[in-house]
C-alpha cells in the first residue's frame, strides 16, 4: 500500500528490532491462516468443493478476532508486514502460474469477447459503485473482483491502488457472499435461457469468481460445461495481469476522499509500475516461454495462495467492524448491480458469437 494511505495497523516507529520484531505478528497471522485452511478442508471433505474459501474465512476470522482484541505494539509490525509485503510477494509468485498458451488456443473471437466483457464490466461496475457513493478505491476493488476472479483480483489490485484494509475487507466479504449465491443460482439459467452445455460453460466461465466455484457450478450440468467453463475462466484470469498494470499507471490520479492532497511524485520506474508487478510480469513471461518447468508451477501457486491467506488474515486484524456495517448495504447493492451487468453482457456475447 502506498505510504500516504494508512495501513490496517500502523507499525510502531522505533529503531532496530529487525526480523525478530515481526515474529509475534506473523505468528498471529499464521495462526488465523491455519484455522481458515482447516475450515476449508472440512468444507472440501463435506461438499467436495469449498463454498467459502480459506482466503475469505481468514479475513472474517481476523475481523472477529480484532473486534475482541486490539493488537498492541508487540504485534503491529508483523501484522502490517503481512498485510503489505507478504501480499506483494504472493502477487509476484502468482505470475508463475499464468501462461499465454490458453489465449492462443481459445481463438480470436472468444478471446476478444472475454476481453471486452472484462473491460465493460469493470467500467460499468465502477460507475455503479460511484453512483452509490463508494470511495474510488473500493469501487475499483469491487469492479475488478466482479470482472475477473473475485477475491484474488481484489487482493492483487489492492496494493497497486493503495487501498486500505477496511476497503479490502468490505469488498471481499460482500463479494464472497454473492459469489456463493452465484454458484447456487447460476444453473437456473440453463432452463430459463434455454442454454446448451457449451453455452452454459461459457456463461459460468465469464461470471463465476473462482475456478473451484466454476467447477461447483458446472459439474451438476455436465462434463462439456465443466471443460468449457474452466477454459473460459482461466483465460479470464489471465486478464488480471494487464488490469493490475493498468491500474498501477493511473493510481496516482485517483480521487482521495478524506485524505490530504497527494504529494508531488518524482519519476521512478517502480513508482510507475510497482516492483512486485514487474516481478509478476517477469514470472508470467518465463512461464509462457517454458522456462519455468511444469513441476514447479504447482508448488509456486500453492505458496502464492498460502501467502495471500496470511495477508488476508492480517488485513482482517486491522479492520474496524463498524466500517463494514456502514458500507455493507451499498457494497452489496454495488456487487449485485455489477453481477447483473456481467450476466447480461455474457448472455449477449454467447448469442452474438453464435455459440451453440
Amino acid at each position: 500500500m502506498t505510504p500516504d494511505r494508512h495501513t490496517p495497523i500502523d507499525p510502531p516507529r522505533r529503531p532496530g528490532g529487525g526480523s525478530m520484531a515481526l515474529l509475534p505478528g506473523l505468528l498471529v497471522c499464521l495462526g488465523v491462516t491455519t484455522v481458515a485452511m482447516l475450515a476449508q478442508a472440512v468444507e472440501e471433505r463435506a461438499f467436495a468443493h469449498p463454498y467459502v474459501e480459506a482466503l475469505v474465512i481468514a479475513i472474517l476470522l481476523g475481523i472477529a478476532l480484532r473486534s475482541v482484541w486490539h493488537p498492541g505494539a508487540r504485534f503491529s509490525r508483523g501484522i502490517a508486514f503481512s498485510a503489505k509485503q507478504v501480499l506483494e510477494l504472493a502477487v509476484t509468485l502468482l505470475g508463475a502460474s499464468l501462461s499465454l498458451g490458453a489465449l492462443v488456443a481459445s481463438g480470436p473471437a472468444l478471446l476478444a469477447g472475454i476481453v471486452g466483457t472484462v473491460v465493460l464490466t469493470i467500467g460499468a461496475s465502477y460507475a455503479i459503485c460511484r453512483l452509490l457513493a463508494l470511495p474510488a478505491r473500493m469501487a475499483i476493488l469491487v469492479a475488478c473482483g466482479n470482472a475477473i476472479c473475485g477475491n484474488s483480483a481484489i487482493a492483487a489490485v489492492a496494493p497497486v491502488i493503495g487501498a486500505d484494509g477496511e476497503e479490502v475487507a468490505a469488498s471481499i466479504a460482500f463479494t464472497a457472499v454473492l459469489g456463493v449465491l452465484m454458484v447456487l443460482g447460476l444453473p437456473l439459467f440453463v432452463p430459463l435461457a434455454d442454454l446448451t452445455q457449451n453455452q452454459y460453460g461459457v456463461l459460468a466461465g465469464l461470471t463465476v469468481y473462482a475456478v473451484p466455484q466454476v467447477l461447483a457450478a458446472t459439474v451438476p450440468v455436465g462434463l462439456v460445461s465443466t471443460q468449457v467453463g474452466t477454459l473460459v475462466k482461466l483465460i479470464r484470469v489471465l486478464m488480471l495481469g494487464p488490469v493490475v498494470v493498468a491500474f498501477s499507471l493511473i493510481a496516482r490520479h485517483l480521487p482521495r476522499e478524506g485524505a490530504a492532497a497527494p504529494r508531488p511524485a518524482t519519476f521512478s520506474p517502480t513508482r510507475l509500475v510497482p516492483g512486485f508487478i514487474l516481478g509478476f510480469l517477469a514470472l508470467a513471461s518465463l512461464r509462457s516461454l517454458g522456462l519455468i518447468p511444469d513441476a514447479a508451477v504447482g508448488p509456486l501457486k500453492q505458496l502464492a495462495g498460502l501467502l495471500t491467506i496470511v495477508s488476508m488474515a492480517a488485513l482482517g486484524l486491522g479492520v474496524d467492524i463498524r466500517v463494514l456495517a456502514r458500507v455493507g448495504g451499498r457494497v452489496t447493492a454495488a456487487v449485485t448491480g455489477s453481477l447483473i451487468v456481467l450476466i447480461a453482457t455474457s448472455l449477449f456475447l454467447i448469442k452474438a458469437l453464435g455459440i451453440a
